[in-house]
């Protein structure tokens, strides 16, 4: 667990005058962040440790809410899920919010894991999460975390695991028993992506290597949501150390960015609020995903806890704001035709706006143009994204957790290569963005007529 990301970390060859002090900075704290975070529960509990630092007060769903203007609170759901909030005061106008996602596409470890190979080897069985790129996960060292859900004398309880040592690998096949692998290769989930754990026989060595980790018994271990995940570090490259390459980008990149502006940020009028959800690779179709209440229920009982009215809910949520962050597809170098003809983002530069017209994203002239207004007061750069009229994009949040709470929202991304690959590729300068661009939206409130006129009240000192 991370309590103050960044002051250990090391320089990574940085040269002094490729980016800003600020982007190097800010470039430290995330590939830190993101080499503590092998999974989304470790995401979380990463975030939790830095708003505990910044003074944020626990709550429980499942505990009344007592709550004081100008405080801040943090909840989290299935401990892959938080929400983080500051409320001005009882009068608040409404809520800015920026969702993101802590999940990303992984092989996740199933149950009774060891099969045996002719009593020379010992495999685990996995399953796929998400839409990976399978090839990456080929041929480096991998490890196990997550969580183990352990008796207790009241119970059971939760506990993260991680492996923190070279421990798998998944081999690919030789080219001499494979002569066209490199013409294409059709990856079989349950025959070429389980990776090799040991030599010898079955004998419930990984269960134990698990407790041990876990410092729980064998015994007491009910249950496992456990993940392989990619041992190399994230680091900075280019000539100019101009990009980052760090496991999962996709979509911490932009939990991360969300909440240091959020740290930030000083609200004025609205409340500010940090949102993480889960699954969002798989659906997000769960009781922590965007297609869950979680936001509509915080939402729901800050406005109680407040004193407020149902009426003065709905007029709320009139004058809120939504970014739904999930990271963008990058112009890739060797594939330039892939990108839309006329809107085409780069790494380095700029926050990306993204559109669909059958909205797999949920940005309309209104969001677009009011996000944009935010980066122009942040004197943040944007670009804008639309897939290939004849290509099928994917989809995000955005658009499923509108179905819970219905407010503005507009999608945006920092742009990236190699999406779903387990080792992706960013701007050294963008992460900077969108942590500025994180910051002017909390430090703002957005006030509707219901008739297309929207007026955005700034922070003092904000964004000059």
């Amino acid at each position: 667990m991370i309590a103050d990301m960044g002051n250990k970390a090391e320089d990574r060859g940085v040269n002094e005058n490729a980016i800003g002090e600020e982007s190097r900075k800010i470039n430290r704290e995330l590939l830190e962040f993101l080499d503590n975070s092998p999974t989304g529960f470790h995401a979380v509990a990463n975030m939790k440790a830095m708003l505990e630092q910044a003074g944020f007060k626990r709550l429980l769903e499942g505990q009344a809410w007592t709550l004081k203007g100008g405080e801040g609170y943090y909840v989290t759901r299935n401990d892959s899920a938080l929400i983080a909030f500051r409320i001005p005061g009882k009068g608040f106008s409404g809520f800015q919010i920026m969702a993101s996602h802590s999940d990303s596409p992984a092989l996740k470890i199933k149950e009774n894991a060891e099969i045996e190979v002719e009593k020379r080897y010992v495999k685990l069985n996995v399953e796929r999460y998400g839409g990976l790129l399978c090839a990456p996960w080929m041929d480096r060292p991998l490890s196990v975390a997550g969580r183990v859900v352990v008796r207790t004398g009241q119970g059971v309880a939760a506990k993260l695991v991680n492996v923190d040592r070279d421990l798998l690998i998944i081999p690919n096949l030789a080219i001499h028993m494979n002569r066209k692998a490199n013409e294409g290769y059709e990856f079989n989930a349950q025959k070429d992506m389980l990776p090799l754990f040991c030599g010898g026989t079955a004998g419930g060595g990984f269960l134990k290597l698990i407790a041990e980790a876990a410092g729980v018994g064998e015994k007491d271990i009910l249950d496992t949501d456990l993940f392989l995940y990619n041992r190399m570090k994230g680091t900075v490259l280019g000539l100019d150390g101009e990009f980052i390459a760090a496991p999962r980008l996709d979509d911490l990149q932009c939990a991360f960015a969300s909440l240091k502006g959020f740290l930030a940020a000083e609200p004025n009028g609205s409340a500010a609020v940090h949102c993480v959800l889960d699954n969002e690779e798989v659906g997000s179709g769960t009781k922590q995903g965007a297609g869950s209440t979680f936001l509509r229920d915080v939402l729901r009982r800050i406005n109680t806890a407040m004193g407020r009215s149902e009426e003065e809910y709905l007029m709320a949520l009139a004058s809120s704001f939504m970014v739904s962050a999930d990271n963008a597809h990058s112009v890739h170098p060797n594939h330039p035709d892939k990108a839309d003809p006329t809107n085409r983002p780069f790494m380095n530069g700029g926050i990306v706006v993204k559109y669909s017209a059958n909205q797999k994203y949920t940005t309309d002239a209104i969001s677009g143009a009011v996000f944009k207004a935010i980066c122009e007061r942040a004197k943040v750069p944007c670009q804008v994204f639309f897939n290939r009229s004849d290509m099928i994009g994917g989809s995000t949040l955005g658009n499923i957790s509108n179905s819970q709470v219905a407010l503005n929202t507009v999608d945006i991304g920092l742009p990236q290569l190699a999406m779903h690959s387990c080792y992706e590729t960013a701007g050294g300068k963008d992460t900077a963005y969108l942590v500025r661009a994180a910051r002017e939206l909390y430090s703002s409130s957005l006030c509707g007529n219901g008739d297309g006129e929207y007026r955005i009240a700034w922070a003092e000192g904000q964004g000059e």
